[in-house]
């Protein structure tokens, strides 16, 4: 897909870390997926106006990644997750 600037794919529309420490691998869906704990989901393109966000795009592509071995996070330089927990 060629992202054109009238699209506003490039923004940021969503967010989040997967928190449910219950689901512990991934079912193909990713409204189920992006809920795993451990995971950071981050979505491209359109936000949802109803949790305050502003974005609008024709596109809204989520993805997420697993942090659960060998990633971190960091926030202003300071650890908060580190594989998969966060330890702030």
């Amino acid at each position: 897909m060629i992202c054109v600037k009238k699209v506003k794919c490039r923004y940021l529309g969503e967010f989040a870390f997967g928190n449910n420490a219950r689901v512990d691998r991934s079912t193909k869906n990713v409204l189920f997926d992006e809920k795993i704990g451990g995971t950071v989901h981050l979505a491209l393109g359109a936000s949802y106006p109803e949790t305050g966000g502003v974005n609008q795009s024709a596109l809204h592509w989520d993805m997420v990644c697993d942090l659960r071995q060998k990633g971190e996070v960091r926030v202003d330089d300071v650890l908060f997750l580190k594989e998969g927990k966060i330890v702030v």
